[in-house]
C-alpha cells in the first residue's frame, strides 16, 4: 500500500507560524488529491485544506487567509503553511491521500491512505 508520514508539529505561540510536511511512499502509480485533517478530542475529523493534482486548492473557511496548501507531484509531498495561528487551530493534524499503486503482481491499485497525525498547539 502507500504510507504518509507527516512532520512539523509542535508547539507555538499565537500569531505564530507552522509549516507540515506529508511524504507519501511506497509502489506509487499516482496521487491525485491531497488534503490535510484536523481533529481535537471530542470531535469528528474536519477537512482543513485539500489540493488535487493540477493544483486546485480548497479550505476551510477557518483557515482561509491564513493557510496555504501546496505539494511537489515529484515527491509526493504536501505541505501546510499555517500563519496567524489560533488557539483554536490547536489540534492533531492528519495527511491524507488518494491515488493509484502498484501491487505485488503489478497490478495498479486504488489507495486512499491516512497519516499518523502530528500534534498542533497554539498556545501563549
Amino acid at each position: 500500500q502507500v504510507q504518509l508520514v507527516e512532520s512539523g508539529g509542535g508547539l507555538v505561540q499565537p500569531g505564530g507560524s507552522l509549516r507540515l510536511s506529508c511524504a507519501a511512499s511506497g509502489r506509487i502509480r499516482s496521487v491525485n488529491a491531497m488534503a490535510w485533517y484536523r481533529q481535537t478530542p471530542g470531535d469528528q475529523r474536519g477537512l482543513v485544506a485539500t489540493i488535487t493534482s493540477g493544483g486546485s486548492t480548497k479550505y476551510a473557511d477557518s483557515v482561509k487567509g491564513r493557510f496555504t496548501i501546496s505539494r511537489d507531484n515529484a515527491k509526493n509531498t504536501v505541505h501546510l503553511q499555517m500563519n496567524s495561528l489560533k488557539p483554536e487551530d490547536t489540534a492533531v493534524y492528519y495527511c491524507n491521500a488518494d491515488g493509484t499503486y502498484y501491487d505485488g503482481r503489478g497490478y495498479s491499485r486504488t489507495f486512499s491512505s491516512w497519516g499518523r497525525g502530528t500534534q498542533v498547539t497554539v498556545s501563549s
